[in-house]
């Protein structure tokens, strides 16, 4: 249960800071959104299959969101289409950049560790 509601918190955070203006430079808002981002689906994917290895499971979602920013080099028809909707934006994005690729790799780092941290105090609650 704890790792489904960080995903969920991890959606606000990750967004709400995302797109904040003025307050601080671009680069920290996208790149917290990356870690956001990545730390979602690895506490999404372990709630709904609790038996995985965290560990395993964000380099599984470190390696898919790196494919899915090469995959924003494609202008295939299918994709563009997928695009222009809010949720192919927020899944598929829509421009590549070799920035962020480190943030993809920190998110997943630290998205795996809170799982595991999540993980064992739930087990000692237990």
């Amino acid at each position: 249960m704890s790792l489904f509601l960080a995903a969920l918190v991890a959606i606000p955070v990750g967004y709400g800071v995302r797109f904040a203006t003025g307050i601080t430079p671009e680069w920290f808002n996208n790149a917290v959104g990356n870690v956001a981002y990545e730390s979602f689906w690895i506490f999404l994917v372990l709630a709904i299959w609790p038996k995985l290895r965290p560990p395993a499971i964000a380099i599984g979602v470190c390696c898919v969101t790196c494919a899915l920013e090469f995959l924003q080099l494609s202008q295939d028809p299918a994709l563009i289409a997928a695009r222009r909707t809010l949720l192919g934006r927020l899944v598929l994005g829509t421009t590549f950049t070799w920035e962020d690729f480190p943030t993809y790799f920190l998110g997943s780092a630290i998205g795996g560790w809170l799982a595991l941290r999540l993980r064992q105090q739930a087990q000692s609650l237990d």
